[in-house]
């Protein structure tokens, strides 16, 4: 084992992750982190942290601040090389338009990240809501309509390792269900195939999500359209939004299949 708790066989590379422990530990919203909270986060020694951060420095991952160290755009490259491997926005892109613009409201899609849900693709309209939302952004799952149809999704044995993560959003989310109302709510996301959050997440933020499958079948993503509380009734979102949400996202379902179809040219 390493000095962490992380399994450690002889090809794991404990400096590497120890650099990542130090990436994550930078907190949403803070301009800049200080290298004793940096090695309070990851458990590591000052020292290390340091040699760790002009390393980061060095790669144009962090630059020195006034109170300590700060992201810099070039970590975005890490997340947007996960997107465009899958070339998830190339082609769920078009459809999403196309949603946006018979809702006229916003529409976003995530993956699961341990018990959070990570936003890979989004279509937005210009609207005052409670919580910012860009591409990376992640929330605790259960309290998003995204994060219960990725969670409804999974197998019991994985659904109940994803649980026991603690969030790493950073957000206290309004909704904290019990394991009871959490299992009936996603009893009730597989008996309809979609979920709604109806401000659980934060007050002013309703929503309703479905999933976006691979050529297999399997539940891959989720997408969903946002409305703010104050202006669209539960009643609107689903009668008029919902059957449209429904067909994006079987058309980005479809496109996806045949795009994993195609076979890859080589030489």
């Amino acid at each position: 084992m390493s000095d962490n708790g992380r399994g450690a066989g002889p090809d794991f590379i404990e400096a590497l992750a120890r650099g990542l422990d130090v990436l994550r530990s930078f907190r949403p919203g803070c301009p800049a982190t200080t290298l004793s909270d940096l090695a309070a986060a990851t458990g590591l020694a000052r020292p290390t942290v340091r040699r760790i951060l002009i390393t980061l420095e060095s790669l144009g991952y962090v630059r020195a601040a006034d109170r300590g160290y700060a992201l810099t755009p070039r970590v975005l490259d890490l997340g947007m090389a996960y997107v465009n491997a899958l070339n998830m926005w190339d082609v769920a892109r078009p459809h999403m338009e196309k949603l946006v613009a018979q809702t006229h409201e916003s529409t976003s899609m995530a993956q699961l990240d341990g018990s959070d849900i990570v936003y890979v693709a989004r279509v937005a309209v210009p609207k005052i809501v409670t919580l910012a939302v860009t591409i990376g952004t992640r929330f605790p799952a259960a309290a998003t309509s995204m994060g219960k149809v990725l969670l409804a999704a999974l197998p019991p044995a994985a659904l109940a390792g994803v649980l026991a993560e603690p969030s790493r959003s950073g957000i206290t989310a309004r909704w904290q269900p019990s394991p009871g109302e959490l299992d009936a709510a996603l009893r009730e996301v597989r008996a309809k195939g979609w979920a709604l959050a109806d401000q659980d997440l934060a007050p002013g933020i309703r929503s309703v999500a479905t999933g976006v499958r691979d050529g297999d079948g399997r539940v891959v993503a989720a997408i969903n359209v946002t409305v703010h509380a104050a202006e669209t009734p539960v009643e609107t979102l689903l009668e008029e939004h919902l059957p449209k949400l429904l067909r994006t996202a079987a058309d980005i379902s479809h496109d996806w299949a045949l795009t994993a179809s195609v076979p890859v040219a080589t030489g």
